[in-house]
């Protein structure tokens, strides 16, 4: 049976959907933190980047996708420079911050709007935001699989608070 999604209850509030991205982003930062300094930007496997680089993709899309919706300004995909796990984590502190402070400012009809963001991906912004979390759990699973390697016992996934 379909249904008219301007008129049906979400099953997902925007609320509880920022939580879930937040929730992910706490167990991302426990795997940033658990890799040791000299592996996070030398580190990978096959030709896979290392998960620095992968942690600088995340923050090329996180904030800068949440500004150019508010903002209606468009902006490229461009990946922060970083060599240090401690450079990685305080920009990953600071983004976690401004996408709280974002949030709010985002409207609600927003969600339902087809959207082009960073130059290249265009879809609801409700695919889009769901697209930045599976991009994100895709790379946390590629920095499982290396500090397995490295012989460290991962943070657990489940574990979002």
């Amino acid at each position: 049976m379909a249904s008219d999604p301007t008129l049906a209850a979400p099953i997902i509030t925007d609320d509880q959907l920022l939580s879930h991205w937040q929730g992910h982003r706490r167990v991302t930062r426990r795997v940033l933190e658990a890799f040791p300094d000299t592996e996070l930007f030398s580190f990978s496997i096959g030709s896979m980047r290392t998960f620095g680089e992968l942690a600088l993709e995340l923050l090329a899309m996180d904030v800068p996708m949440l500004e150019e919706l508010i903002e209606e300004r468009p902006r490229e995909y461009q990946p922060p420079t970083a060599n240090t796990k401690e450079e990685v984590l305080r920009m990953w502190d600071e983004h976690t911050a401004q996408i709280d402070a974002l949030w709010p400012r985002l409207p609600a009809e927003i969600f339902q709007q087809t959207k082009t963001v960073l130059g290249q991906y265009t879809s609801k912004v409700y695919d889009r935001l769901w697209c930045v979390i599976d991009n994100e759990t895709h790379h946390r699973g590629q920095g499982y699989v290396y500090l397995r390697a490295l012989g460290i016992e991962p943070p657990p996934f489940y574990l979002r608070d």
